[in-house]
């Protein structure tokens, strides 16, 4: 089967893998439940492309987990706030760091816990 095939099956984790299921997404979400708004603050802490980091955020917005709002900073810039949509993520972004604090070495960052507490849905 083809992953074009697998994504278009009626099932919600075929379907939600086709949203999140590559490699930066997830952790651009991650990172904007931290706060982060802007493309730079992406960028800096992940050390995308500005390509692939493009294409991540175009594709979360259309997806209406992310919107892009105009804000100035000596020319018209762009910042990427979650949407409801986007901030009902955060019970799996919790589920996926128990589960690595549980089954990996990995250790919580007291900001990833506050960030995915505070979050109301």
């Amino acid at each position: 089967m083809k992953w074009t095939e697998a994504t278009e099956q009626n099932c919600p984790i075929a379907k939600s893998l086709a949203i999140f299921g590559d490699r930066w997404t997830l952790l651009i979400i991650r990172n904007a439940f931290l706060g982060m708004t802007r493309f730079e603050q992406f960028q800096q802490n992940l050390g995308l492309t500005r390509h692939v980091l493009s294409d991540r955020l175009l594709r979360l917005v259309n997806e209406g987990i992310l919107v892009k709002q105009a804000y100035v900073d000596r020319q018209q810039r762009f910042e990427y706030v979650l949407t409801e949509k986007g901030k009902a993520l955060a019970p799996m972004l919790q589920a996926m760091m128990q589960w690595g604090v549980e089954w990996t070495d990995a250790q919580v960052p007291e900001k990833y816990r506050d960030a995915l507490t505070a979050v109301n849905v």
